[in-house]
């Protein structure tokens, strides 16, 4: 059970919180440590909106749900550029990248790290430092004191380092190519970072809400507007920065929840629908979670799915079966080949947003199970509380696929549309 457990996902990645200097004051002096204390200031990175033409940012994702259990991108930082594989990740905010600073925990070898110069190091009293430790701003006792961060994830995982600010070479749409300067996490000491088997990743694309996120800082430089969005197909997709990408018609939107305690892209409350027809759970609050490979419910909700699918499979020739890749598995008469081979046992899932008219997220079966090698087919929909997650209910990946999904921060706007995301990028 410990096995299966350490398995099932494989991650469970919403950020809890960042914290800086006065929470966790041994562990960041050996980040001061690592990185000196007397090093010449760094020009401050400014989180300000500048003069610019908008465009927007196209860039090819690979991965899938499983069995690799993660999608990434390759982004080249400093110059001249090193490629760097990052994990997207909209729940948490902050992009970091495995640092030699030394590193410890660190998962690629040496030469695959980044390695910062002086002038890289963003400065305590940096307005983007205080960005990222937005609401705790951190205690600078003096003008040249480095910008230290932990991330702590939901899966007990964290990392600890300092922020630097480095050139991301990026090709707008519109043909030029533009070279913000951004800030991100240079992380040197990693706990329980590495999946089961290790993703190849050097770090965490962060697409959260805060200033702190990729997008938010292209938008205030003037790069981009304050709006991404994601496709992810079989084992590839691609990932959008900027307004020019989002269709004119054909999508379907819901409003953000506005709360103070929550940094996630929250929406709600919505009504559960199994086969079309009600179940009775309702006010149900979802995450949009790419770093979480599979979709988590809270007890309540996850018990009822579980009793409706077992409900709706009485009678039908599949039955239980133990698999080592999640914990709820069945057996056909003979193996599955592929969802298309499975889909049929099963029933639609919704999210009816009680908020908004006849706004639906529709979950058919290959948006919650998945086909293993052995031919089993799995339930996808895991129990939150069983991840640490109490009440939180958190959509992965797994039913994210085959979906274009925006989230219009300018707009304070969710929007999706069924699309084709194992294709090059075209037209919708």
């Amino acid at each position: 059970m410990a096995d299966q457990k350490m398995k099932e996902r494989r991650r469970v990645s919403l950020m809890i919180m960042v914290l800086i200097f006065q929470v966790l004051s041994a562990s960041l002096h050996g980040c001061l440590a690592a990185i000196g204390q007397g090093q010449p200031p760094r020009k401050p990175t400014s989180i300000h909106p500048r003069a610019g033409v908008r465009s927007s940012v196209f860039l090819p994702v690979s991965g899938n749900v499983y069995p690799l259990g993660y999608y990434s991108v390759t982004i080249g930082i400093g110059n001249p550029p090193k490629p760097f594989q990052l994990d997207i990740d909209t729940g948490s905010d902050l992009t970091w990248v495995q640092c030699d600073a030394p590193c410890t925990g660190c998962t690629l070898p040496r030469d695959q790290l980044y390695n910062p110069s002086k002038n890289n190091f963003v400065d305590c009293k940096d307005p983007i430092c205080l960005a990222v430790n937005s609401p705790n701003p951190p205690q600078c006792k003096n003008p040249n004191e480095k910008c230290c961060f932990q991330v702590q994830y939901a899966d007990h995982g964290s990392v600890l380092g300092f922020i630097v600010s480095d050139t991301f070479p990026l090709r707008l749409v519109n043909g030029t190519l533009s070279k913000p300067h951004l800030a991100f996490g240079c992380g040197h000491r990693l706990q329980n970072r590495g999946l089961h088997p290790p993703t190849p990743t050097a770090g965490v694309l962060g697409l959260g809400k805060s200033k702190a996120s990729i997008s938010s800082q292209l938008s205030s430089m003037g790069v981009t507007k304050n709006v991404f969005g994601h496709c992810l197909g079989d084992n590839r997709g691609f990932l959008l920065f900027g307004a020019d990408f989002v269709p004119k018609s054909g999508m379907t939107w819901t409003r953000m929840l506005q709360s103070s305690s929550d940094k996630h892209y929250s929406s709600g409350p919505a009504e559960l629908l199994f086969g079309g027809k009600p179940t009775g759970i309702k006010g149900v609050n979802v995450i949009f979670d790419t770093g979480s490979t599979y979709t988590y419910l809270n007890l309540k909700v996850y018990e009822t799915v579980l009793n409706l699918i077992r409900k709706d499979l009485s009678g039908k020739q599949l039955h239980d079966v133990k698999d080592k890749a999640l914990p709820i598995c069945w057996k056909g008469t003979k193996p599955f080949k592929s969802m298309r081979d499975a889909r049929n046992y099963f029933s639609t899932f919704a999210l009816s947003f009680t908020g908004s008219s006849n706004v639906q997220l529709q979950l058919p079966p290959e948006n919650y199970l998945i086909v293993t090698e052995q031919g089993n087919v799995c339930l996808g929909i895991l129990n939150g509380a069983e991840a640490g997650l109490g009440t939180t209910n958190v959509i992965g990946d797994i039913s994210l696929q085959g979906k274009l999904v925006i989230y219009d921060n300018e707009n304070q706007m969710i929007g999706w549309a069924n699309a084709d995301c194992n294709r090059k990028f075209g037209s919708f």
